[in-house]
């Protein structure tokens, strides 16, 4: 559900995307572990010093940890957060949930998607199989079994659960809001489907008729506003726009696993409360060789190698 402008043009600054959301809010994340994550946006909600939201989603990463660092988070509904295989655990969400100073709320991708579900379809709950053999039930008392009306089986009830906003990073809109996503899209349409509002930054905004070449994957009105922020997925990749920056990715790992104190100081102090435009952040990051070699990630084997390989 759109839930802000649902004619005209929906383009707006980043500055003014991040006033849409408000402290407490419960904030769907789109994208996944390593791709199309909301990373500029993430940025611009850390400067505004929102406080306790909620974050909901699958299998997530940099977004959710750089949100913990930030102290924007009160609780993280996640199945996942982490580097996977390469840098492996998150280290600042990890330290936030081991203070106390985030609620973690353990779940899995398919009862956040139910839960999503039920939001989208208006409806207070979604039926899924009994969770026997796990701690689901103890661990989410709002949670019930029930009694199915037509097979007299068991149940497991999840309410539903409606994000205030969804925040998403696409490859390209139209300036009414029609968004185009390549593929995979996680569960990012269900996310602007089943929120009250929905933010959209994108590599690039382009005209309605190149939006319909491409195919519309959220229309216009599921979108609350749209952002365009090249590299706005930095440093999780936006493919085929641009690879993950595995270079910057490790030393942000470097950083915050040296402390809270050294990773505001030489991360959050350089690259997000000092870069307070996206030109800014980039220039930062590293020069225009460097964001090129992002760009040109499946010429040929080397340069696949040069971006994965460092």
């Amino acid at each position: 559900m759109g839930g802000f402008i649902t004619k005209g043009e929906k383009i707006v600054s980043l500055k003014e995307a991040g006033q849409i959301i408000q402290d407490g809010n419960i904030i769907a994340v789109g994208g996944a572990l390593s791709a199309r994550e909301p990373i500029a946006l993430i940025h611009e909600i850390i400067r505004q010093g929102k406080k306790n939201l909620m974050t909901i989603g699958g299998a997530h990463g940099l977004d959710i940890d750089l949100l913990c660092a930030g102290g924007v988070v009160g609780a993280v509904q996640n199945s996942f957060v982490g580097f996977e295989f390469d840098f492996g655990l998150a280290p600042n969400y990890r330290r936030a949930c081991q203070s106390g100073k985030v609620q973690v709320r353990e779940t899995d991708c398919n009862f956040t998607l139910q839960q999503l579900r039920a939001a989208q379809y208006g409806i207070p709950f979604m039926p899924m199989p009994r969770v026997g053999g796990t701690d689901i039930l103890q661990l989410h008392p709002e949670f019930k079994t029930i009694t199915c009306p037509f097979t007299g089986e068991k149940l497991t009830a999840v309410p539903a659960l409606k994000p205030d906003v969804a925040i998403i990073h696409g490859y390209k809109a139209d300036k009414r809001g029609n968004v185009h996503l390549t593929k995979p899209y996680f569960a990012d349409v269900l996310m602007a489907t089943a929120a009250e509002k929905t933010i959209v930054t994108v590599e690039e905004v382009v005209s309605e008729e190149e939006i319909r070449e491409l195919g519309i994957v959220i229309p216009y009105y599921e979108v609350t506003a749209v952002v365009e922020v090249p590299f706005g997925a930095h440093p999780t990749a936006c493919y085929p726009a641009y690879a993950y920056d595995r270079k910057h990715i490790a030393k942000y790992i470097q950083l915050a696993q040296e402390g809270e104190e050294i990773f505001r100081r030489e991360y959050l102090d350089v690259f997000v409360y000092g870069s307070e435009t996206q030109q800014e952040y980039l220039r930062r990051v590293g020069d225009e060789e460097h964001f090129k070699r992002l760009r040109a990630w499946r010429q040929d084997i080397t340069s696949w190698m040069e971006v994965f390989g460092e």
